[in-house]
């Protein structure tokens, strides 16, 4: 464990997790802005252009359960390195790509590299961590998580201006992150003699406890309502009843991303006054009064305020679930509990947009955020009931 008084910040193991996470959510935000180009340059409709986002998260909900058990059984190194190298190089290559088919194989190459860093970069905390250290650790990598997300949108439309497959080339960071990461991460050495059959009984039962099955459904609702009410109606929200420009909608959401960053980083200092079911449970309500007020609010400048504190809530929220699930499971186990935890994520970012897209058919735009209040109620409940078990 590293838990020497040396600053987080100037830790170099510290900093490899810092490179994989923004190599993480890299594959998604930084094109995102690009993909209106992407389909006029290569002559594909709006429905096919979505599937630069498919086919790159498709990899990650069925193989992040075999990389987080060859995390666990082979080591992280063997498994990250490869995966940052993969990405980078499959990234470049997208940006030479000469037709539409051949870049959604790329980026399927590409969503396979990806598929294990969102897992690998918390269970590393998770190993040379412990105890407020990790917390204050878990605080500082959602902030740099919130500044990518804030950040690569507007690099990526930068770099569209010059070309529609400039954006891809920004994947190439990985590359030096997985050399760097090949010489400066010092990992904790694996436990060896655990049999493949009583290593998948301690990994079944991890899972069977109420208390993960909470902070599971926990982490399922908040990606449910970023996603959903959040990334996907928010937008139409600002743009059916205020009629503003695309970058101003930009701001709204990258200033909510800044928010959270700033917020995460006050998480070591916040557990230590307070216990992170308590966090999670107040940015449960402030999810619930968030998008119950939002639809009755007609000043765009009032809306800055549930922004602001949704952002804050986030902040709040995703790092202490996280703390909290990598605090329950021994290193041996961790990197295949935690990746169950990334597909339960990705799940909440499937289901949002489509359930939501039903509601909006229905009850309009303003019905998707009563819908997301709901499910934000049902965050609370659960919440509350993690706050009693703690």
């Amino acid at each position: 464990m590293t838990d020497n008084n040396q600053s987080l910040l100037k830790d170099r193991n510290m900093l490899v997790i810092f490179g994989i996470t923004l190599s993480a959510v890299m594959g998604v935000s930084s094109i995102a802005p690009a993909l209106p180009t992407i389909a006029r340059e290569l002559e594909i409709s709006t429905e096919q252009i979505g599937l630069l986002i498919t086919v790159f998260t498709l990899p990650g909900i069925f193989l992040t359960p075999v990389l987080g058990v060859l995390a666990d059984r082979t080591g992280r190194k063997r498994i990250l390195i490869p995966s940052l190298i993969l990405f980078g190089v499959a990234g470049i290559l997208c940006g030479f790509s000469n037709n539409f088919n051949q870049l959604l194989w790329l980026r399927f190459l590409q969503g396979t590299g990806a598929a294990a860093l969102g897992t690998l970069n918390v269970t590393l905390i998770g190993d040379l961590f412990s105890g407020n250290r990790r917390a204050t650790a878990m605080g500082y990598n959602g902030g740099v998580l919130s500044i990518g997300t804030a950040s690569y949108p507007a690099v990526g439309g930068a770099l569209a201006l010059i070309g529609w497959n400039y954006p891809f080339f920004l994947s190439a960071l990985a590359i030096p992150v997985g050399i760097y990461a090949m010489f400066a991460l010092k990992t904790a050495p694996l436990e060896k003699g655990t049999r493949l059959s009583s290593y998948f009984g301690n990994v079944f039962k991890a899972l069977k406890s109420w208390k993960v099955a909470g902070l599971f459904a926990s982490i399922f609702l908040t990606f449910f309502i970023l996603y959903g009410g959040y990334i996907t109606f928010f937008p139409i929200l600002l743009d059916d009843k205020f009629g503003i420009s695309s970058l101003v909608i930009g701001i709204f959401l990258s200033s909510t991303s800044i928010l959270t960053g700033i917020t995460s980083t006050q998480l070591g200092g916040l557990t230590k006054r307070f216990a992170e079911q308590g966090l999670i449970l107040t940015g449960s309500i402030l999810y619930f009064l968030i998008f119950l007020v939002i639809p009755f609010i007609d000043s765009l400048y009032f809306l800055l305020i549930p922004i602001a504190f949704y952002g804050m809530a986030q902040g709040l929220n995703i790092p202490s679930i996280l703390n909290l699930l990598t605090s329950r499971v021994p290193a041996d186990i961790r990197a295949a509990f935690l990746s169950v935890n990334w597909m339960i994520m990705r799940c909440g970012q499937t289901i949002a947009p489509f359930l939501l897209g039903l509601v909006y058919l229905y009850g309009g735009v303003n019905g998707t955020f009563f819908a997301t209040a709901f499910a934000a109620l049902l965050f609370v409940i659960i919440a509350a009931m993690l706050y009693k078990w703690k």
